[in-house]
């Protein structure tokens, strides 16, 4: 497995942490990045809340070392607004600059934001002409195979992109009225890969390993990028790498390396969110930890109970033992 170059910037290898809101934050990314992720995405921010310089968005835009490199997605649709928080934010420490045309969320998609972006070729022309120029770090963009089954342009759009002087393009294989369900469209990741030049990476259906090493022979994709199958399992990450690379899959993480990792994570959260934001957050990322495990949903019960750091290492020693 060769290293993946998006603009200037070369990563370790060509498996990727998909951008999740309230999934990737910082603790989050700190942990799939030392499981060995190549690149790892934050959570998007939209343009105009940096031009308002809403509070609430600082946290957002925390980078720390020792996970880069680091992607930062905006999200918006007006060009020159995204343009001028693209060079506000330049200096930031992120590596690449990528832009979200994916969420199909109704409040971003009914803003004309997001994912809705795939019905409007002509806006997104300007959009990533006025963002490639306004920056030197490089500019990605994440895009589905379409809006609906009416329209599926993919394709197009990513001629686009490439025309535009953006990076790399990742392609999730589903469209914005599929949200999450259904199966992925690897056959349009292997259309857009057919269709140009920069790197593509392909988004959808990888579960682990072997759905990433399938997606790469079937499309010819140049990196994958892994989503909601990380949510609870950094070590997926580990377990891709390897197998590309040498063939084989480490060792499953024992009860004990479980547990070990959620501690980790729930001090990170506390170093980065203070104790009432931790716990609750870190609820989610609990369940998601103890999916599949014996009494698992009495777990969650006791979860969801967590208002305090001594209660969630209670719940932690309960779940996965001392």
């Amino acid at each position: 497995m060769g290293k993946l170059q998006i603009g200037s910037v070369v990563l370790d290898n060509n498996v990727i942490l998909a951008p999740m809101a309230g999934v990737t934050d910082l603790p989050f990314r700190l942990l799939c990045r030392e499981q060995g992720a190549g690149l790892v995405c934050m959570e998007m921010v939209s343009a105009k809340a940096i031009y308002y310089r809403n509070k609430n968005t600082e946290g957002l835009l925390a980078v720390h070392p020792k996970e880069m490199p680091a992607s930062l997605q905006l999200f918006g649709s007006d060009p020159v607004i995204l343009a001028e928080m693209a060079k506000r934010i330049e200096d930031r420490p992120f590596s690449i600059l990528d832009f979200n045309m994916g969420c199909p969320v109704p409040k971003v998609v009914n803003n004309g934001e997001g994912s809705a972006l795939m019905r409007e070729p002509a806006l997104v022309r300007q959009i990533l002409s006025a963002m490639v120029k306004a920056v030197k770090k490089p500019v990605t963009v994440k895009i589905r195979k379409g809006f609906d089954g009416e329209c599926c342009n993919a394709v197009e759009i990513a001629r686009i992109a490439e025309d535009c002087g953006v990076a790399a393009i990742a392609v999730h294989g589903r469209t914005r009225e599929q949200y999450y369900s259904g199966r992925a469209d690897w056959e349009i990741i292997a259309q857009v890969k057919d269709a140009v030049k920069i790197p593509v990476i392909g988004n959808g259906d990888i579960d682990g390993p072997h759905s990433a090493s399938d997606m790469i022979r079937q499309t010819g994709c140049d990196g994958v990028m892994i989503g909601r199958a990380a949510q609870g399992n950094p070590w997926i990450f580990r377990e891709t790498v390897q197998f590309l690379e040498e063939g084989s899959i480490p060792d499953p993480p024992g009860r004990q390396e479980k547990r070990e990792m959620v501690l980790r994570h729930a001090q990170l959260q506390l170093e980065c969110k203070g104790e009432y934001t931790a716990v609750r957050e870190m609820r989610k990322h609990l369940s998601w930890y103890t999916v599949g495990m014996p009494h698992s949903a009495k777990f969650r019960q006791m979860i969801n109970a967590m208002e305090s750091m001594d209660q969630l290492l209670e719940s932690v020693e309960t779940i996965f033992g001392q």
